[in-house]
């Protein structure tokens, strides 16, 4: 077995990214699988890969510690990484960057994105200066790998601190733009239905049932086509696949979602309108800056295939 006790500079630092500098002739895939069956453990306790460190913690790694930090087997074929996608940077300083993240792209490796990833393309981007005070600029919050639009990136550990203070106390105000199908009778409407824990393992639903917790959405119709509704959605809670859930969940799910949507309809849309990904786009946030508390917005427009579909689809505009 390994253990590690987190010093002062490895704090705020998430636990992946930690695992994969001490281990890191590990595979990705494998770290991540060692952390879901629980070979990883902070404090005694079961852990999460976007779990953040705070100094003191201990954690323990089962394994032969021989093999865990053991060279790459020579002879091993090594595939190639995959070339940093360009990034599209919409606002950078000292402590932080907005970047505009397109659809496709995962934010982090895991099982099965071993690299292409928004981690990698901000890293590259910066060169040497992706790591200051033992601290690798990291994204301060996700978005799924098939949704585009703002997100925010931590330059220092300080950033990183600040900004999972925001997002853990939901201050954060972030609008998406979706395309979702039918019409929706009224302008406006809130939906307030608690989801299950997406990360739940079935052991733990067998022994205490589902866990379930409190999410809250708020939509504005912003266009009608005879089929389908363009509308923005605000989140105040932020549960994964959060908008995706709950608008499938009152008969609205949102086009070209490949796991809560309609799919014969997805398929029409694809072929009628040109839709090749799921209509989803975080177009905005607004946040304290994490130096000095002063409002920070960023905004980023639909990209061209979406305006089109939008067109395609008959959505008028006010």
């Amino acid at each position: 077995m390994l253990e590690y006790r987190v010093e002062t500079d490895h704090q705020g630092q998430r636990l992946d990214k930690f695992l994969r500098k001490k281990l890191e002739n590990v595979p990705t895939s494998h770290l991540f699988k060692m952390i879901r069956t629980k070979k990883v453990r902070v404090n005694g306790k079961r852990c999460q890969p976007d779990q953040l460190l705070v100094e003191g913690d201990v954690i323990a790694i089962r394994g032969v510690a021989e093999k865990l930090l053991a060279a790459r087997p020579e002879g091993a074929v090594v595939r190639p990484p995959t070339p940093p996608p360009p990034l599209d940077v919409l606002y950078e300083d000292e402590w932080m960057m907005a970047v505009n993240k397109p659809s496709g792209m995962a934010v982090h490796p895991g099982s099965g994105i071993p690299d292409g990833t928004l981690v990698d393309a901000v890293r590259a981007y910066l060169g040497p200066k992706a790591v200051r005070n033992d601290f690798p600029a990291s994204p301060a919050h996700r978005l799924d790998r098939d949704t585009s639009g703002v997100i925010l990136v931590a330059k220092r550990r300080p950033a990183m601190v600040r900004f999972t203070e925001v997002f853990t106390a939901g201050t954060a105000k972030k609008r998406y733009l979706v395309l979702v199908k039918g019409r929706m009778a009224q302008e406006h409407g809130v939906v307030d239905l608690p989801l299950s824990e997406h990360q739940q393992t079935a052991a733990s639903k067998a022994a205490r049932g589902v866990k379930m917790q409190d999410a809250v959405t708020r939509w504005r119709a912003l266009g009608r086509g005879e089929e389908c509704t363009f509308m923005e959605c605000t989140i105040e809670t932020g549960r994964t696949h959060q908008i995706r859930r709950h608008l499938a969940a009152i008969g609205h799910p949102v086009l070209g979602d490949r796991r809560y949507g309609d799919f014969p309809f997805n398929r029409e849309a694809k072929a009628r309108w040109g839709l090749k990904r799921l209509f989803l786009h975080a177009e905005r946030i607004e946040v304290p800056h994490p130096e000095d508390g002063r409002k920070m917005t960023f905004t980023t427009a639909l990209s061209a295939d979406l305006q089109s579909v939008l067109e395609r689809a008959g959505i008028r505009l006010p």
